[in-house]
Order: structure tokens, then sequence, then C-alpha cells
């Protein structure tokens, strides 16, 4: 297995991370089964395992979070998590306010039984809430040690220049990751995002990397192809191989 540093923090993490967002009552149920596919995965190298607080209304957390009970595991671990859709009912129960996000990663930190989170990701951006309030609350959080890092998912380039434009004229941290989706039928962020992802130095996860299971060989020609929920489209871009990728999700 190989191994990469994690957009400029040190952390090492495989080439490919765990997606578990199929894990749970959206997805496999059964919790000890999901529990051996992450102990599979970790036994074979992979280090790097990724979730978020509104997969299964929070049960995939709680799934990670027995499988991740042993301390040598947890120690040998990169976890990563996401906070931003709502997680209940009636207002402030979502978003990138400082009051949610404060709220929000103490439920996930007793949800996986842990007491920090490596990689604590904004799982899209929040037009209602300042930019500067977000980056203010998660640097708190680094400092006091409940997360290692933070890192952002499926911004727009605009929105990342931002966030670090912001950063640096404020002396706060910064994001640190960008998770995209990403795969041969869903190549729109070469036109920008990969690009300024090189350009701040930031590690890239990418979400989806079979296309919703497109690109596994389950649909063949000739064959009824069920598109009600929408698939990627085809942006076509020259793929240049110096941009930078960190990890491959595999949802």
């Amino acid at each position: 297995m190989r191994y990469r540093v994690l957009g400029g923090t040190g952390i090492e993490v495989s080439t490919y991370c765990l997606g578990t967002m199929m894990f749970g009552a959206v997805g496999n149920p059964d919790h000890q089964e999901s529990v051996r596919i992450i102990h599979a995965a970790l036994d074979q190298g992979v280090n790097f395992v990724d979730t978020a607080d509104m997969y299964s209304a929070g049960e995939s957390e709680e799934i990670v979070g027995k499988a991740l009970r042993d301390r040598r595991r947890r120690e040998a671990t990169v976890l990563a998590t996401k906070v931003y859709f709502p997680m209940g009912e009636g207002p402030n129960r979502g978003g990138l306010s400082r009051r949610w996000i404060t709220q929000a990663v103490e439920n996930s930190l007793r949800r996986l039984g842990t007491e920090w989170i490596d990689l604590y990701q904004v799982h899209r951006p929040d037009p209602r809430t300042d930019i500067e309030e977000t980056l203010g609350v998660l640097g708190d959080l680094v400092t006091q040690g409940k997360i290692r890092a933070f890192g952002c998912s499926t911004f727009p380039a605009e929105d990342i220049v931002e966030a670090h434009t912001v950063a640096e004229r404020r002396g706060l941290r910064r994001f640190r990751t960008e998770q995209p989706p990403y795969s041969l039928l869903a190549r729109g962020v070469e036109a920008s995002v990969l690009p300024v992802a090189q350009r701040y130095g930031m590690g890239v996860l990418t979400w989806s990397p079979l296309a919703s299971g497109f690109l596994t060989g389950r649909y063949r020609k000739g064959r009824p192809i069920d598109l009600s929920s929408g698939r990627p489209a085809l942006v076509p871009h020259r793929f240049d191989p110096a941009l930078p990728t960190t990890a491959a999700k595999l949802d």
C-alpha cells in the first residue's frame, strides 16, 4: 500500500480511503458485517476511513466507532468525518455556523467513540454563514485538540479561493483538503478545482470514483438503465497527472 502526506499536514494516508456512506440504514444495516468490512480494509493497509454525521442519520459514525473501539486500531487510523447537512428538524440543526459546528463535533465524537477527529470536513458550502465564522470555529477546534485538521467538500473553485484569502487576511487556519466528485464520467473539477487545490497545496479526496457504480460494469449495452437518480455527465478536459490526488474514496 502506498501512502501520501495529506495536504501538507504531515499526516500520512493510504492511497485508498474507505468511504462508509452505505453503512447503516440507507445501505447495509448489519453492523457486524460493516465492522468486518472496515477491519478487512485496515488489515490490507488502508489507514484512512471517511464518514459523515448525516450518513444514515449518524448510524455510519456509530458503526465506524465500533470498528475502531480497540485503541490500537484507532491510533493507527486516520479518521475523517463531515458536518453541514441537517441532523434533525427545526432551525440551527445544520449548516456551518459556530453554534452548530460546536454542537455537531461533540455529537460526532460521541458517536465515533473517540477523543479526536483527524480530518473534519465541511460537507458543502453554506451561503448563509460568513466563511470567516466557519474558519474561526474550525481553528478553535484544532487548538482545543478535538480535530487535527479540517477541509472542505464539493466546494467550487471560487469558494476555495475566497476561503484561503480570508484565512490569510484574518490570520486564520485554512482548509487543508478538498473532496470533490471525480471519475472518468465526472471530470469537471479538472478545469478549476484541481488547479486551485494544487495552488494552495491542498490534498484531494475524490468521492464516487466509480460514478455511483456506472463504471463497475454493472450497466451493459442493450440493457435498460435507470437514470432516475441522475448520473455524472462527461465533461472533457485534459488530464494532468501533476494535479494533486491524495486518495480515491471508495463509497
